[in-house]
């Protein structure tokens, strides 16, 4: 029977999505590993206690634990600090890996641990040590990658600087035995950036839970949220950081009232993120003060998951004006609630909107441009209708169960064969 260690430092798949370093990564690991164990793989997920009233492993459903390890401070550090409590974790986790309450499972229980899945950079460091530690084979998955956000926003990576994360990233890239990639453009950035085989480089897509996820009737979804019946609302989901552009949001939505006659409201779900998260914030607020839409822009506090289909539902547009994005969840979870999106061409972003069909795609992220995408929605009587319908039925191809079984096939294959080792 397999058994995978899931490495999540700097995150836990039980945080709330939406604020701090909760996000789409969270969403990943706590999907990815509920569909593995419910495919009969044992998932032991390993992240870094931030309170010291959590419970040592907490048993999420059958085959499904997560474990906080202590590394450092029992308190919530930001993210820039976390590599100085790497080691700790490393240690802390090894730890638990080898104890004879885990080391000797019954196989019905899991047996012994079969490989590593680290994500983020920072567990990638775990992961690299505990593959050589424990002879065991690394998949990493890496969310974001400092070169492709240093070609976006160069003033976001300096925080990581002092830390050399591209440099590790490129250690932990040669060492894996394979690297996850979403979709085939972070496949050929990784490729590109980082000089990976690309024989190692896997494309598993992200999933949708399709029994959340899934279209309504708007009407109804905002009057359960309390949102106004009338007009179009615009919808923005996600961290309030600079990278994923809310601001972007806020101007598309001020141009669309100075240049349309009809009403046009933006609801921002999300909380602040990062190092410059609540600078960034209180700059939304001054940014629709100054362009005069305060009125028109609902902020809203992050929403569990599985509670956000009632804001896509009750939306006519997703904006999604990130400057980066290796996937953008966001926008496949929109889709599938029926809800067209309007996205940067970024990334991922540029594999799950398909142009003029399920959405729209903007090549010069101007408020103008993002602006004129969200009007030609609504420029025939039944565009509207035609994309959410197939936004709905291009979804449908992305689930977790299938990234599951991917990613079992990969685990299969790479189990069998010999470890990659460091040059």
């Amino acid at each position: 029977m397999r058994r995978l260690a899931v490495l999540s430092l700097h995150t836990s798949p039980l945080a709330q999505p939406g604020t701090g370093d909760g996000g789409g990564m969270n969403v990943y690991v706590r999907e990815l590993t509920a569909a593995l164990a419910r495919s009969g793989v044992s998932c032991d997920v390993f992240t870094r206690a931030w309170s010291p009233d959590l419970a040592p492993v907490v048993e999420v459903e059958p085959g499904l634990r997560v474990h906080h390890v202590a590394a450092g401070p029992l308190t919530v550090l930001p993210k820039e600090a976390l590599p100085t409590v790497v080691e700790a974790f490393t240690e802390g986790v090894l730890e638990r890996m080898t104890s004879p309450s885990l080391s000797a499972l019954p196989y019905d229980d899991g047996g012994p641990f079969t490989s590593v899945h680290a994500n983020y950079w920072l567990s990638g460091l775990s992961g690299h040590v505990i593959k050589h530690e424990l002879n065991l084979p690394l998949v990493c998955t890496f969310h974001t990658l400092d070169r492709v956000k240093a070609e976006a926003m160069p003033e976001e990576v300096e925080a990581d600087m002092p830390h050399r994360r591209a440099e590790a990233e490129a250690s932990i890239i040669e060492c894996s035995d394979a690297v996850l990639a979403s979709c085939t453009v972070e496949a050929e950035q990784i490729a590109s950036l980082y000089g990976a085989d690309p024989d190692r480089i896997r494309i598993v897509p992200l999933g949708v839970d399709h029994a959340f996820f899934g279209p309504g009737h708007r009407p109804q979804a905002r009057r359960a949220l309390g949102l106004p019946l009338d007009g179009r609302l615009l919808l923005f989901v996600g961290r309030i950081q600079p990278l994923k552009g809310a601001d972007a949001a806020i101007e598309t939505l001020s141009h669309l009232r100075a240049t349309s006659d009809e009403t046009y409201r933006l609801v921002v779900v999300g909380g602040p993120s990062g190092p410059h998260g609540e600078k960034a914030q209180q700059g939304l607020f001054d940014l629709a003060d100054a362009h005069g839409v305060s009125e028109g822009v609902h902020f809203i506090d992050p929403q569990p998951h599985e509670l956000l289909s009632s804001y896509y539902r009750a939306a006519d547009v997703s904006i999604v004006p990130s400057r980066s994005e290796s996937f953008g969840l966001v926008a496949l979870e929109a889709a599938a609630c029926g809800t067209p999106v309007v996205a940067s061409a970024v990334g991922g972003l540029t594999t799950l909107v398909d142009h003029g069909r399920t959405g729209f795609l903007v090549d010069d992220p101007t408020p103008q441009h993002y602006a004129a995408a969200v009007r030609q929605i609504f420029s025939e009587p039944l565009m509207a209708e035609r994309l959410s319908t197939a936004s709905v039925l291009r979804a449908r191809r992305y689930t977790w169960r299938a990234a599951a079984n991917a990613l079992l096939e990969l685990h299969d294959e790479i189990g069998s064969g010999r470890l990659v080792e460091c040059s």
